[in-house]
C-alpha cells in the first residue's frame, strides 16, 4: 500500500453513492481505528456515535445545513465528547491499567493522583475543550484510515451541535457532539473526485532545521 498515493486519492467527497454501503468488516475497521486513536494520558474522554438508519439522518438534514452527504453516505460518524471529566473517570482509566497490564498500585498511584489533580485544576468549560482537541486527533486517525482501506468521507464541522445532541439523546448518554463525518462510497458523477489537489510546495510547508 502506497500511503502517499492513498491520500493522494482521497478527498473530502461532496457526493456519496447512496446505493453503495459498507460492509462489517469496513465499520469494524474504523470501530477499532477509533478506538486505538492516540489521546492525551490515554484517557478516551470520546466515544463515536454511528448513525445508518437513515430516516434518523433525514431528519438530521435541516441540521447539517442542508448537506446531503449527511443522508445519501453509508453510514454517519458523529465523534462526541463527556459533557464532563469526573474523578471516577480517572480512577476507572487506572484500575483498566491495573487489570491489563498487572501495573502495582504502588505504581499507579501517583500518576492517578496526578491526573486527578489536573482535571480538577480545569473548568468544565476548558475539560470540554482539552476533549475537542482529542476529537480532532480522532477525525485526522479516521480520515487516514479511510484513505488506506478506500473508503471516502467527508470531515465537517458545519452542522449544529445542540440539535444533534437532542436528535441523538446525546445527553443522556452525558454526551456532545464536536465533529460528523459522512462515510462510504463516492458517486461516479462527483466532479470534485476528478480535480488536482492543491496544496504548497513542499520546500513552503516543511522547515527542516
Amino acid at each position: 500500500m502506497d500511503i502517499i498515493k492513498q491520500l493522494q486519492w482521497r478527498y473530502a467527497t461532496k457526493k456519496f453513492d447512496a446505493t453503495k454501503t459498507l460492509n462489517a468488516a469496513k465499520l469494524n475497521t474504523l470501530k477499532e481505528a477509533f478506538n486505538l486513536t492516540a489521546t492525551s494520558f490515554g484517557l478516551q474522554t470520546l466515544s463515536l456515535v454511528i448513525v445508518k438508519n437513515k430516516a434518523l439522518r433525514e431528519s438530521l438534514l435541516p441540521h447539517s445545513y442542508n448537506q446531503p452527504q449527511v443522508v445519501n453516505a453509508s453510514h454517519l460518524l458523529v465523534i462526541c465528547i463527556q459533557e464532563d471529566i469526573q474523578e471516577q473517570d480517572v480512577v476507572n482509566y487506572y484500575n483498566n491499567i491495573k487489570t491489563i497490564r498487572n501495573t502495582p498500585e504502588s505504581i499507579l498511584k501517583p500518576y492517578r493522583e496526578q491526573l486527578v489533580g489536573i482535571m480538577q485544576g480545569k473548568s468544565v468549560e476548558q475539560r470540554q475543550n482539552w476533549s475537542k482537541n482529542q476529537a480532532y486527533i480522532a477525525l485526522g486517525n479516521l480520515m487516514t484510515v479511510c484513505a488506506i482501506e478506500n473508503i471516502d468521507a467527508c470531515p465537517m464541522e458545519g452542522f449544529i451541535p445542540d440539535k444533534y445532541d437532542e436528535i441523538l439523546q446525546l445527553k443522556e448518554k452525558g454526551l456532545k457532539s464536536v465533529l460528523i463525518m459522512p462515510v462510504g462510497y463516492r458517486d461516479a458523477n462527483d466532479m470534485f473526485s476528478t480535480l488536482k489537489k492543491v496544496r504548497k510546495s513542499i520546500d513552503q510547508s516543511i522547515i527542516e532545521i
